[in-house]
């Protein structure tokens, strides 16, 4: 909605408000025990290289200022692009690397790094000898290398990089380093036209054409011409002692990718005609295949554009999709094609097929394999063993298959066959190591695989290492986190030996990293030593709980209170209820408890936990399951099961002597804020709500929105009746509406608070709207998060903590 990114309609419509919006006009900041805990330092982040003899740590600053976020942006084609840099608008970034070993604990800071840097895009080379990343500075994107025996960076190119759809980093075999550069050429910045020069049309010839709203979509001529500037690229090769030269011709070039032995590249192009209908990954585009030094070897196809699909969330488009590098081969391409038309209503036996292409691409395809249900992705191992991963949206079914590449006529093996929703019979995902080609491939002993789960179970989550049979489908447990830690591998020095790299946390301990020995009575040893940052909530009380819905199904929650808090002494408290709904074809894993009770209380921006602070019990993760099995759809049901599971949740809160029924506050951000308006209109359950960056109406979203795949056209009722709009004159709690001016999410427009905070007003409820500038779906800027923060508390505190207090209206 445009107007929402112009001053002077956001002054016009803040006027037309009148009140509420122009109580407060600067940024406000919550009290000092949440402000702390806000300006918590980041945990740095962690990874190993592939034999895990170092760790990589990178650090990372604070949350951005509101002026970084303020700076100039394009939002154009579904992408946010900032002109100055030629990259994302919207990206984070690092600030200092480190290294250590993983078993002495040396340290080797690396230095020579940009002064303010703003790093991202970390690679190492195939030998692992160099570090590649990138560095945003004012004026544009710039490559760096960092020497991994003296430790020392430099930079290998001026401020050239294209990073309007992310930045690629090709390491080839030699330490060369090919990427996407801005062409040098793409002429001077395009003006913007005094008065346009027609309208702007668009015309339906009859194919149906289902689309999600999408956000930030082409709306002219002019920014089709913006677009094309800032995808104007040329593919660079640069050299460790920076000398560069240009491969191949320049282009609107979207990616490019080297075959692992180093000889090819492969890269997407994209072509006319736009669309005003669909983002940039939907335009044309044109794959080529490139020899190492630019030149053309073989256009492999022409993918056309993307606007008109089937409808439905098992929908593909025709032709070759998920074109990429076999990992085990050398140049050997793989890609799939739909049989059905990508039509999911379609009854056929081989819906995809997967082809291959063996360098040096003059043959004919061949065909490698077909698959049941949509394809997924393929887990490489040798010539004789990979494992095709497929799934079906529709029924949550999963299946992996073991076949042999060598031998395509030989019938392919399922060894899984299950519903992805089911946590408590996830065998898990496989491991990975580097083979020749630096590519990753399976962790294999013959028949064995190696698996790591987040194992769930009826007493949450406790994952484990495994190896799985493909032979038999038996699955042995190698390693399992113990009670009272949550503890995960992340990492497989020696499987032969039994020694990896965990990652261990508890509710009080802040997660580190562990060498554990699996197969010998050895202590484990600590390898970092990060610090709690939330000493202040250190000794809140945490609590994963379990109760039933009133037809019987079983819920869970995170419940937090004050430190010191007991119900017996010091009676029921306020509570904040926060909660994000799922929808499950089956009751039973809708049942099934999910989380940990053992995990370490991290904060984000967003989260409610903050108000354990200031004296309310917080009822976190709230499930909202909402179950529909066989042929009928769970949102059929959306509203009973909602204001069901809501019920139960307090009912067990009340019971326990923690909350105080009469002071409940809902919440929840996105789908959970669209959950807290439906709380509202359609039960007397709480005191008050806060919904941030929602959907309101569901006729804005009419070719399905979250887990709903009809259409408004299909089930025009199950629309209404889900619409928080079409039942703002029930609401009669004090509800917050909080939206970013910027939200980049698909379905939920600012449009979405305007209309229901005007319904709201319009039926006499009470609310307050408040919109940030420049801020997207998720909240950046310190500031905004702060007063974010601020609204909530505020609202809280009058509406739910001392709700008693209020006087009626007259």
């Amino acid at each position: 909605m445009q107007k929402f990114f112009k001053p002077f309609s956001l002054l016009i419509f803040a006027l037309l408000l009148q009140g509420s919006l122009l109580a407060q006009t600067t940024y406000q900041t919550p009290p000092s025990s949440i402000v702390d805990l806000v300006d918590s330092p980041p945990t740095p982040s962690v990874s190993f290289t592939s034999d895990g003899e170092w760790m990589m740590i990178l650090s990372r600053p604070g949350y951005a200022s509101i002026e970084d976020l303020s700076s100039p942006e394009l939002r154009i084609a579904g992408t946010r692009i900032n002109p100055q840099t030629s990259g994302s608008s919207r990206s984070g970034s690092f600030n200092d690397i480190t290294f250590r070993k993983t078993r002495s604990g040396e340290e080797k800071k690396v230095a020579g790094l940009p002064s303010n840097p703003k790093l991202s895009g970390f690679s190492l080379s195939r030998d692992e000898k160099y570090l590649a990343f990138v560095h945003t500075e004012s004026n544009g994107i710039s490559l760096w290398v960092a020497d991994l025996t003296t430790f020392e960076a430099k930079k290998l190119t001026d401020p050239i990089l294209n990073g309007v759809l992310g930045t690629d980093v090709i390491w080839m075999p030699d330490n060369s380093i090919v990427f996407r550069a801005v062409n040098s050429r793409r002429g001077d910045y395009p003006q913007k036209p005094a008065a346009p020069s027609g309208p702007t049309i668009q015309e339906t010839d009859g194919d149906a054409a289902a689309t999600r709203t999408y956000q930030d979509l082409l709306s002219n001529p002019y920014e089709e011409q913006l677009f094309a500037y800032f995808m104007d690229s040329q593919l660079m090769k640069v050299t460790l002692s920076g000398e560069a030269k240009a491969l191949g011709k320049p282009g609107m070039i979207r990616s490019v990718s080297a075959s692992p032995d180093g000889k090819y590249l492969l890269t997407r192009t994209i072509e006319k005609p736009f669309s005003y209908l669909v983002p940039a990954s939907r335009f044309p585009y044109q794959l080529d295949i490139l020899s190492a030094d630019g030149n053309l070897v073989k256009t492999l196809a022409n993918i056309p554009l993307d606007e008109v699909r089937p409808t439905g969330f098992d929908a593909e488009v025709t032709g070759p999709r998920d074109v990429n590098w076999r990992a085990d081969k050398g140049s050997v391409l793989y890609w799939v094609e739909a049989q059905d038309g990508g039509d999911p209503k379609v009854e056929i036996e081989e819906r995809d097929i997967i082809y291959t292409l063996d360098a040096p691409f003059t043959g004919s395809k061949k065909k490698l394999a077909s698959t049941k249900l949509r394809f997924s992705s393929i887990d490489w191992s040798d010539d004789s063993f990979a494992i095709v991963n497929e799934r079906w949206w529709s029924s949550r079914q999963e299946m992996r298959s073991l076949i042999n590449p060598s031998n395509p006529s030989q019938e392919k093996k399922t060894i899984i066959d299950r519903s992805y929703s089911d946590i408590y019979t996830d065998p898990g995902s496989p491991l990975y190591v580097e083979n020749e080609f630096g590519r990753s491939v399976l962790m294999r002993d013959g028949n064995l695989i190696y698996m790591t789960s987040e194992g769930g179970s009826p007493e949450g989550s406790m994952p484990f290492l495994s190896a799985f049979d493909v032979s038999t489908g038996e699955q042995e447990i190698i390693w399992r986190s113990q009670a009272p830690f949550y503890e995960r591998v992340v990492k497989v020095l020696d499987i032969k030996q039994g020694e990896v790299i965990s990652l261990k946390e508890s509710t009080d301990i802040q997660p580190n990293y562990w060498l554990v020995q699996t197969k010998k009575r050895m202590a484990p040893r600590q390898l970092t030593n990060f610090p709690n940052p939330y000493e202040g909530i250190s000794d809140i009380n945490k609590e994963l709980v379990t109760y039933k819905r009133k037809d019987g199904l079983d819920l869970s929650a995170v419940i937090y209170t004050p430190a010191g808090y007991d119900p017996e002494k010091d009676g029921p408290l306020p509570v904040l209820m926060w909660a994000y709904p799922r929808e499950y074809k089956s009751a039973a894993i809708a049942s099934q408890v999910r989380g940990t009770k053992y995990g370490f209380t991290r904060l984000n921006w967003g989260s409610p936990i903050y108000w354990v602070t200031r004296g309310y019990a917080v009822m976190d993760r709230t499930e909202m399951p909402i179950v529909g099995e066989g042929d009928t759809e769970p949102n059929d049901m959306f509203v009973d099961q909602l204001v069901a599971n809501a019920e139960a949740a307090i009912d067990y809160i009340v019971e326990r002597g923690i909350g105080d029924r009469e002071r409940i506050g809902v919440g929840g951000h996105s789908y959970g804020a669209f959950m807290t308006a439906n709380l509202l209109s359609h039960s007397d359950l709480f005191a008050a709500g806060i919904a941030r960056s929602g959907a309101y109406n569901r006729t804005l979203t009419p070719f399905g929105f979250q887990a709903e795949e009809r259409t408004f056209w299909e089930a025009p009722e199950v629309y209404f009746t889900m619409s928080p709009f079409m039942h703002a004159h029930k609401v009669k709690e004090p509800i917050l509406l909080i939206h970013g001016e910027a939200d980049n999410n698909s379905g939920t427009f600012p449009i979405q608070s305007e209309r229901y905070y005007a319904a709201l007003k319009g039926n006499g409820g009470t609310a307050r709207l408040v919109f940030l500038p420049n801020e997207s779906h998720g909240y950046a800027s310190r500031e905004s998060i702060l007063h974010t923060l601020w609204e909530m508390d505020t609202w809280l505190e009058k509406y739910v903590k001392n709700k008693n207090t209020i006087e009626p209206k007259k």
